[in-house]
């Protein structure tokens, strides 16, 4: 199945983003034809209903092909075939399908991986709920999903994911400075760093032999939330399924393929965690048991160390691999933490020990000295401060997301938040994400650091309305757990 171009009105896309079901996004009523329909009879369905493409589908609405506007030049036209010829002679097969509740970033990464411009949407019995098409993804092939594909596809050494992270870099500084919807850039940027993260994946599986056990490679930490900056860092681990008995040989096994990736994301762009938070060290590279058995002892015995760790690992997503290992972990998480327990407790406390850097005098509060001297970190005192609080209110409510903003909106009517002030809670945590967006290339310890004087008058303004709502995130947490 080849690239396509998208077809049909795609939905309004301020109202949706990356974690919108396909439920949301699909054509609702797809042009389907039956198998036994003509070509000259698809075009005709194609053209009455003003589509580039028609599903052909059995009598239970099981979809068995597409035949698009391309297939009509390159199988018809000019292979002079007839109009009279079944439409499932030329129809392309092994139609890529997704349920109604996979997201669009799913979406996005099985087109970009498959170099297809639509997938199918089907329900439980495999019956034609809708289809997707790459041009109803927030536009996806004109900010240049397209171009990395392509260079992921050709890449087959580390020079060549090199090119294509370079490729990927470009087209983030570019859709920066289009002043492009924050959320919206972040997403997308997001989406371009897992299509290289798994390619760097499929060939590091290459070089390696690895165990023939369900495998999944977990993105943690900010690229598990999608929320990755110039200066993010690698925070990943893989889950395995294996008995006990054979977890340390499997794990063994793995390790080098880990190592092998972690290096290569290096080599990339994406700096080694200083903390080793990767899949590289035994201590994150574990069997499902293994796995349940770490988070036992965090929300058992809370230690100092436990509550970093568990920070990191919480916001695990699937990225590479068998995800229903992933998913059966988190839902075995979420239902082992008391709601009032000690483990929740403490980590609210850590939520709420850093608080935003406003000032009472001065507009903000920043470095009186040292070599950050009048500057303020914006991801220490700005997105850390929104995405640890919702963190926490995604524990007390068990919910499964993961991105900061997708936990906010699931907490919010518990919180009892307007649809303005969750708006605002939303608008100041992408404000200071894309204001460290814009910040040059660096050093980490550096790299999110601004001087509120350097600002225009404007940016500062929204940057302290922006820790303005994260300090109210905070009330909200805090009288949500009585911690007042």
């Amino acid at each position: 199945m080849t690239a396509r171009e998208g077809t049909g009105a795609p939905p309004a896309a301020g109202a949706l983003t990356m974690f919108s079901p396909l439920a949301a996004i699909a054509q609702p009523e797809p042009a389907v034809v039956p198998l036994d329909a003509t070509v000259g009879q698809a075009l005709a369905t194609m053209d009455r209903l003003q589509r580039g493409a028609v599903v052909v589908i059995t009598p239970d609405r099981v979809p068995l092909g597409i035949f698009t506007l391309r297939d009509v030049l390159r199988r018809v036209t000019l292979a002079g075939r007839s109009l009279s010829e079944p439409v499932a002679s030329v129809m392309t097969a092994g139609l890529l399908a997704l349920r109604p509740q996979a997201t669009a970033h799913q979406a996005a990464l099985t087109m970009a991986r498959h170099g297809v411009g639509r997938v199918v949407v089907v329900d439980g019995d495999g019956r034609l709920v809708g289809v997707v098409a790459r041009g109803d993804l927030f536009g996806l092939r004109r900010v240049g999903i397209q171009e990395v594909s392509a260079r992921l596809a050709a890449a087959t050494d580390l020079r060549g994911l090199q090119e294509a992270a370079a490729v990927i870099r470009s087209v983030a500084d570019s859709l920066l400075a289009q002043g492009l919807a924050a959320e919206t850039l972040t997403h997308l940027v997001s989406t371009l760093n897992d299509l290289l993260t798994i390619r760097v994946l499929e060939l590091a599986s290459d070089a390696h032999e690895l165990p023939p056990v369900p495998t999944c490679w977990v993105a943690m930490g900010s690229e598990g939330r999608m929320e990755q900056t110039r200066a993010t860092d690698q925070d990943n681990a893989i889950v395995f399924d294996a008995p006990p008995g054979d977890a340390p040989a499997v794990r063994e096994a793995l390790l080098p393929f880990a190592r092998t990736a972690n290096q290569w994301l290096a080599a990339c762009g994406f700096p080694l965690c200083k903390g080793e938070a990767m899949a590289g060290n035994p201590r994150w590279c574990l069997s499902l048991g293994e796995w349940r058995a770490a988070f036992g002892r965090w929300i058992a015995e809370p230690t100092p160390q436990a509550i970093l760790d568990s920070v990191i690992a919480l916001d695990l997503r699937p990225l590479w691999g068998s995800e229903a290992l992933v998913e059966r972990l988190r839902e075995g998480v979420l239902a082992a933490i008391p709601r009032d327990g000690l483990f929740v407790r403490l980590h609210a406390e850590a939520a709420l020990e850093l608080r935003p850097p406003l000032g009472r005098i001065r507009d903000f509060v920043v470095d009186r000295s040292g070599p950050h001297r009048h500057t303020l970190d914006l991801k220490r005192s700005g997105s850390r401060i929104f995405a640890d609080a919702a963190r926490v209110l995604a524990l007390v409510h068990r919910l499964p997301q993961t991105s900061t903003a997708e936990r906010l909106r699931a907490v919010s009517a518990g919180l009892r938040l307007s649809p303005e002030e969750l708006a605002a809670l939303l608008e100041g945590f992408y404000f200071v994400h894309r204001l460290r967006l814009r910040l040059p290339r660096g050093e980490d310890q550096a790299a999110n650091r601004v001087d509120p004087r350097a600002l225009h008058k404007l940016d500062r303004l929204m940057l302290r309305e922006a820790l303005r709502q994260a300090a109210k995130l905070q009330r909200c947490l805090a009288a949500e757990l009585r911690l007042e």
